[in-house]
């Protein structure tokens, strides 16, 4: 098992031979040693140390060894827009939400990517996934990039914040609090290395409006709002691929229409922020799907009437017309694996792809059935006041039991058959990749982006820890 670090003395020590320090700066002294038993110290004492001193320390060796070792946090903005041109077409980006054993589902994930010779997907995390996994951006960003060292991989991480996503309910009662809160958001993020953000202000569109600009006009507001702020705070070097949203998922499907009000009032709002700004590089739309999917009473997944045509139609309009790379498809995971292949053929730029792997962790035939019962035991003590009338036990237990993923963060981390799981989400990963067509993506990920090396300063306490005597390879 690896080995959880209580003091940044005692990290530092256990990674003599793997790695030290000189002046501030990482230098790797064993590099299969470290990309084998050394990360791994250093991604579980990030996570699950109860010294911030420590867990601070692990975070920047992470960070500065994915710099060392050439796995850096980058913006997929410039093959977006060389999408956007047509100088590349034929693939979705597949953008996988990482809710549990973040480690080792991104170390699956570049290892199937390093086996396909592919470059284009991202990993991403949404704002209501933060709070349930406990996972803050740094820590995912943590995780992400230390199973990318651990996987072999060199070349960009694609690390995306997810439906930074406005509350209706909180909006209404206080606009301003509500704002802040994304604000915050892009910050932390930005700050925790990600280079690619996703925000969602389509929760605020207004349907009662007389017009369909009216209807969209809180949406393109703080989506430009929050693009100028993203664009202030990009590193040197670096820009931020920034998102918008048109339809909230689960509601009725998207129009031209709402499209060009969008990206019309959008270019609008932006322009009288900072003139000439970057704006964003894509846009979701409501195609018929549901995030998580629609269980029935028994337990099974309904069938979804997805429209294809949407993605085509408005595709096409947001790249030749206003320069996107194309549409975003959420809510896909748990779609029908026939289904898949159609997304590349319509040209949809980007698809989302989360609960599908959450129910492939716990419905997998290894996973302990003890830890089942006490998963559900935790999601009818703890989340009872969630459930509807009309569900059945089996659809509570599926719309809560994503809450459980931070309280059993450390179990569903050391499961005993860990390797055996990931092996079957191994397989799923790469038909996702093959059905997308983006297996061979590396040349072409290669040609257009260039993620931009970011040295950070060492912690106070890691650089107290290295005074005296040095910390040198043994």
């Amino acid at each position: 098992m690896p080995a959880v670090a209580s003091t940044v003395a005692e990290l530092l020590d256990a990674l003599a031979g793997r790695l030290h320090l000189e002046g501030g700066r990482v230098v790797v002294d064993d590099e299969p040693g470290l990309r084998d038993t050394g990360i791994r110290d250093l991604a579980w004492t990030a996570a699950f140390t109860q010294d911030a001193a420590t867990a601070e320390a692990a975070q920047w060796l992470v960070w500065q060894v994915a710099q060392v070792l050439g796995a850096r946090s980058a913006s997929i903005q410039d093959l977006y827009m060389a999408r956007a041109r047509g100088d590349i077409h034929g693939f979705t980006v597949p953008a996988i939400n990482i809710r549990a054993q973040t480690f080792d589902m991104a170390r699956t994930i570049f290892e199937v990517a390093t086996a396909t010779d592919t470059g284009a997907v991202i990993l991403e995390l949404a704002r209501s996934e933060q709070t349930y996994t406990f996972q803050r951006p740094i820590d995912y960003a943590t995780s992400c990039l230390a199973g990318a060292v651990a996987a072999g991989w060199r070349g960009p991480v694609f690390l995306q914040g997810d439906h930074y996503q406005f509350n209706a309910r909180k909006y209404g009662a206080d606009p301003e609090s509500m704002t802040e809160e994304i604000r915050r958001a892009c910050r932390l993020a930005i700050e925790a290395g990600y280079r690619n953000i996703d925000i969602d202000a389509s929760t605020l569109v207004d349907l009662s409006k007389p017009n369909v600009d009216e209807e969209q006009r809180a949406n393109y507001e703080r989506t430009a709002e929050l693009t100028a702020l993203i664009r202030s705070l990009e590193p040197d070097g670096v820009t931020v691929s920034v998102g918008g949203e048109i339809g909230e998922v689960g509601k009725e499907n998207s129009n031209e229409a709402e499209l060009r009000a969008f990206l019309d009032g959008f270019r609008r709002e932006l322009d009288e922020r900072v003139s000439g700004a970057l704006g964003i590089s894509k846009v979701s739309v409501q195609t018929g799907t549901s995030h998580g999917g629609v269980v029935l009473p028994d337990g099974s997944m309904a069938q979804v009437a997805l429209d294809f045509g949407v993605h085509e139609r408005l595709g096409a309009v947001a790249r030749r017309e206003y320069g996107l790379a194309g549409t975003v498809q959420h809510g896909a995971s748990t779609l029908p694996d026939e289904l898949f292949h159609r997304f590349p053929e319509v040209e949809t730029a980007e698809i989302h792809l989360a609960t599908g792997f959450q129910n492939a962790l716990y419905e997998d035939p290894a996973f302990p059935k003890e830890l089942h019962h006490e998963i559900e035991a935790w999601c009818f003590a703890n989340a009872i006041d969630e459930r509807k009338p009309d569900q059945t036990d089996q659809q509570f237990v599926y719309t809560t039991r994503k809450k459980a993923i931070g309280p059993f963060k450390r179990q569903l981390w050391d499961l005993p058959a860990k390797d055996e799981i990931l092996a079957r989400q191994a397989a799923k990963i790469e038909f996702l990749f093959r059905e997308l067509k983006v297996t061979g993506s590396r040349e072409m990920v290669d040609r257009y982006v260039r993620p931009v090396s970011f040295d950070r300063p060492a912690p106070a306490a890691t650089k107290a820890a290295t005074r005296g005597p040095a910390v040198a390879p043994r």
